[in-house]
């Protein structure tokens, strides 16, 4: 299959949700000349989760005088620490933060799922973020239902209480069947409302498709499975299809609803390990995307069918089992000659954490990180998880990567 530009597949995939198309030629990002200025353009992001309040807002509850002040307060951080763009958590529950016709109010504001804040966050994030300079990327995960197994916790008029066939309880938690199909239109639904209501400057998707493995569990799709099964290898195979399908389907979708704004994925690190595949990462990880997520991102950047991707690469220099350093030349491998831009998703709240390992005690771990990644052309900046760490910084990493990489402001890229 030719690599297509994303214009070229959105248009075809609208008509046909394939992707066949004209070629585009093979250069895009990766052509950068290694001597290029890193300080001009390049992604200085930050995550702000809203799911369980673990950035914002603080609680659940706060007036929303309050939780304006809150959200804004990240927003000047960001911009106090040099960054450039920001990931807000508007979806993070199959719930909205925003006036949604398809999902409810998120219990993470009022307490209470389905109950209006007084205000419409995600109105004011776009805004507030444009006024300070930042780009404000709108972060939904497209299948997570609940945090738990009880339906009758959700409100009453929740979809998934109205099509309890569309859910699938595993892990402790509730997830929509992505085996679906009318639970993919119903989320890519979902997620367009924002995208036609408000100018975001770009859509993502965390690392969650199908979930992460719990062992002895086992995702009951067996009936979505037998229904439209048929023509696939194994079950897995069908799996990564329903997936790749999403993530066709909504790169069109926005390329149509509003030209321009960027699709962007940030997955677990690891694709495959080479023991797996020999075209896998020098990595020994307990999960692999493609295998266990369903998930083959390295086909979604080689095809071009996102803008950027930015691998949870959530490791110290030298970890045996997955090493930043040897993960940073294998996805520039993989991005070398795409269109899809390439960033790295950076730990920082890992950093001064006693509990992780010894290279994360020092703070100039995360620092190294970036002087490491600046070798290699493919990769456009990085993206920090989370915003209370950044605003906290309570190991001083993260001023000490604006001291050494963000003494100068830089552009988004667009």
């Amino acid at each position: 299959m030719g690599r297509l530009s994303r214009r070229a597949f959105a248009m075809a995939a609208l008509s046909t949700l394939a992707t066949t198309g004209s070629a585009a030629a093979d250069t895009g990002y990766a052509s950068r000349p290694a001597g290029r200025p890193r300080g001009v353009t390049e992604m200085r992001g930050v995550w702000l989760a809203t799911v369980a309040n673990r950035d914002w807002p603080s609680r659940p509850g706060l007036t929303p005088a309050q939780q304006r002040t809150e959200l804004i307060a990240h927003l000047d951080t960001a911009v106090r620490d040099r960054l450039n763009t920001v990931m807000f958590q508007v979806r993070p529950t199959a719930d909205a933060l925003w006036p949604s016709p398809y999902e409810p109010w998120s219990q993470y504001l009022t307490g209470t799922q389905g109950v209006a804040p007084g205000w419409d966050p995600l109105k004011t994030a776009v805004e507030e973020a444009h006024v300070r300079g930042l780009q404000l990327h709108a972060w939904f995960n497209p299948y997570r239902i609940a945090n738990n197994t009880d339906l009758t916790k959700l409100v009453a008029s929740h979809p998934a209480r109205k099509h309890p066939d569309w859910v699938v309880a595993y892990g402790g938690k509730l997830y929509y069947n992505p085996g679906l199909p009318q639970v993919r239109a119903f989320v890519e639904d979902a997620i367009l409302d924002a995208v036609k209501k408000y100018p975001v400057d770009g859509v993502h998707f965390d690392d969650y498709f199908y979930p992460y493995p719990v062992a002895g569990q086992t995702f009951d799709d067996d009936a979505a499975y037998d229904k439209y099964g048929g023509g696939f290898a194994d079950r897995a195979a069908w799996r990564r299809d329903n997936i790749d399908k999403l993530i066709r389907e909504t790169a069109a979708r926005i390329e149509q609803i509003r030209p321009g704004t960027r699709f962007g994925i940030s997955p677990f690190g690891v694709w495959r390990n080479i023991a797996t595949d020999p075209r896998g990462s020098d990595t020994r990880a307990g999960v692999q995307t493609y295998d266990d997520l369903c998930a083959d991102t390295r086909k979604w950047v080689r095809e071009n069918w996102i803008d950027y991707i930015v691998p949870q690469l959530y490791w110290n220099i030298g970890f045996a089992a997955a090493d930043y350093a040897k993960l940073l030349p294998w996805w520039a491998e993989v991005a070398r000659g795409t269109k899809t831009r390439l960033y790295a998703g950076e730990a920082l709240y890992k950093a001064g954490d006693p509990a992780q390992p010894a290279a994360w005690q020092d703070p100039a771990e995360l620092s190294r990180h970036l002087t490491l990644a600046a070798t290699y052309p493919q990769f456009g900046g990085h993206v920090f998880f989370a915003a209370r760490d950044v605003a906290v910084d309570p190991a001083g990493a993260m001023a000490r990567v604006v001291a050494d990489h963000y003494q100068q402001p830089a552009k988004a890229p667009r």
